[in-house]
């Protein structure tokens, strides 16, 4: 069976030009924004202004800020959608408000759709078209379906920009792509992708994006003392668990490398600390890690990333059963630390511990990790912000103001070394986590920071924001594929990453 999404075929076409009666007689849709501030006086300059000045009369009188969506009296009956933006929005706002623009204009049969923007310059003018574009593809692209009906499909072919063409856009598109591939893995069910069809997966793509592909199976990782990965695997009922490994080489020989790391707990019970069913009931999506670490791989092999990626899959289930590892067992990790394990359904730091010390041992420039790690993260940040963890003080402005910027928001959190008082053990080097819940965010990311070399920056991100209701920013749905934007914003200009982290070091 073949797990991966269809690949894109939206066309995405940006030509200068005002919108005319002419022009959106060309289009199915057409997505209009307006600046807030003298909004009225815009309208009154569009075509067809006193239909625009009529609808906006009447919704005024129940929202000042509602959009106006009507169908435009030429022979194609294009769909239009006039929504106000205020200046100087967050790039959270402007997503939200794509979102639901897009919403309204991408209904079935509209094949080419048209994106506008009045009243805003430079800058500023390009970033609410990006966040027009990227909603629009994020609404495009399906997700599976099961349902014995055939699924209702977007007819998006063409995507028309009234704008000179920006290399954001192009970004735009490969983010969008590598989110897509993000939130699809994520959707489907561990009868289908449990971690060997994943790994099955992955080798599939990595063979169609030319990456090269390395697995670590059980057997490999005892070879290196793996014994906190082995340990949460012990209990599936086949050996098909271990580490991926795939890596993308730019065409011109790079310098750096960094290494992107993602938990991949393909369905997870909890163990012998057996979830309760509301716990348990979304637990295919404790993957999302890998998925968004798989996700900005491909982003940026798109963008043709001018450095070696190297990216690590934790891929295993934590099942139950006569063979699971259980509380008070003391496993040593590949790099020697030895661990007293506390709670069966703390796995993921468990397996990211080793497969970050595997990462480490590259010497990356940089590593970054994602996990639906926590409830404590999500108890702290609620589904709308996901929490960011350095061992690199001097980033977190950089780290705060890139999710600002890009839409997807992280807040970060302290990592002292004095927290580590909270897991020390009687009798091993470490406590996997704590007997409460108590900053359990904190602690499982100073618990991962003994597996990371000292000398190489490290950021984990603990995914609270990956699943929210009603969809979040620009993706409309439940699981949001959160963090292939916010890394791809991180990574994607070398220079300024090189600059950021040595001055971080310094």
């Amino acid at each position: 069976m073949n797990l991966l999404p269809p690949e894109a075929r939206v066309e995405i076409v940006a030509r200068d030009g005002a919108a005319t009666a002419a022009s959106l007689a060309r289009a199915d849709a057409t997505i209009i924004v307006l600046e807030r501030e003298g909004a009225d006086a815009a309208l009154r300059g569009l075509p067809h202004a006193p239909i625009w000045s009529a609808l906006r009369r009447t919704s005024r009188k129940s929202d000042p800020h509602a959009a106006v969506v009507t169908r435009l009296p030429n022979a194609r009956h294009t769909l239009a959608v006039v929504g106000f933006a205020k200046a100087g929005a967050t790039g959270f706002e402007r997503l939200e408000l794509a979102r639901k623009l897009v919403h309204e204009a991408l209904k079935p049969g509209v094949t080419r759709l048209q994106l506008h923007v009045h009243g805003f310059k430079g800058d500023e003018r390009t970033h609410v078209l990006e966040a027009l574009l990227s909603a629009a593809l994020a609404a495009a692209a399906p997700m599976p379906h099961r349902k014995s009906k055939p699924a209702l499909r977007s007819d998006l072919a063409r995507i028309d920009i009234a704008s000179k063409p920006n290399v954001a856009f192009t970004q735009s598109a490969a983010i969008a792509e590598g989110n897509h591939l993000a939130r699809w893995l994520a959707v489907l069910p561990p009868n289908e992708l449990d971690c060997v069809g994943y790994r099955r997966t992955l080798q599939q793509l990595a063979r169609r994006e030319g990456w090269s592909f390395r697995f670590y199976d059980e057997v490999a990782l005892k070879r290196l003392g793996a014994g906190a990965f082995l340990a949460v695997s012990r209990a599936n009922p086949h050996r098909g668990a271990g580490i991926v490994r795939l890596t993308y080489r730019p065409k011109r020989r790079a310098r750096q490398r960094i290494a992107l790391v993602g938990k991949g707990i393909c369905f997870d019970t909890g163990g012998i600390n057996l979830k309760p069913h509301r716990s348990m009931y979304q637990m295919h999506g404790d993957m999302q890690g890998s998925s968004v670490a798989v996700g900005t791989l491909l982003s940026l092999s798109k963008m043709s990333a001018p450095y070696t990626i190297d990216c690590w899959l934790a891929l295993t289930e934590n099942q139950i059963g006569p063979d699971a590892y259980r509380p008070q067992e003391v496993v040593t990790a590949m790099n020697g630390v030895t661990i007293q394990v506390v709670h069966s359904d703390a796995e993921g730091r468990m397996v990211l511990a080793d497969t970050l010390a595997l990462a480490s041992r590259e010497k990356p420039e940089f590593i970054l990790d994602f996990a639906t790690l926590t409830g404590a993260c999500v108890a702290a940040l609620t589904e709308r912000y996901s929490g960011a963890f350095t061992n690199r003080d001097g980033l977190h402005g950089w780290l705060q103001s890139t999710g600002r910027a890009a839409g997807e928001r992280v807040w970060c959190f302290p990592l002292d070394e004095d927290f580590d008082a909270e897991l020390e053990s009687p009798i091993a080097d470490v406590m996997q986590c704590t007997l409460d819940n108590k900053g359990d965010h904190i602690l499982a990311a100073r618990f991962l920071s003994r597996f990371v070399a000292p000398s190489i920056p490290w950021v984990h991100v603990d995914l609270s924001a990956s699943e929210h209701k009603g969809g979040l920013a620009h993706i409309p749905t439940e699981f949001t594929g959160f963090g292939v934007r916010y890394a791809c914003h991180l990574l994607g200009d070398a220079g300024a990453l090189h600059e950021r982290l040595t001055k971080a070091a310094t």
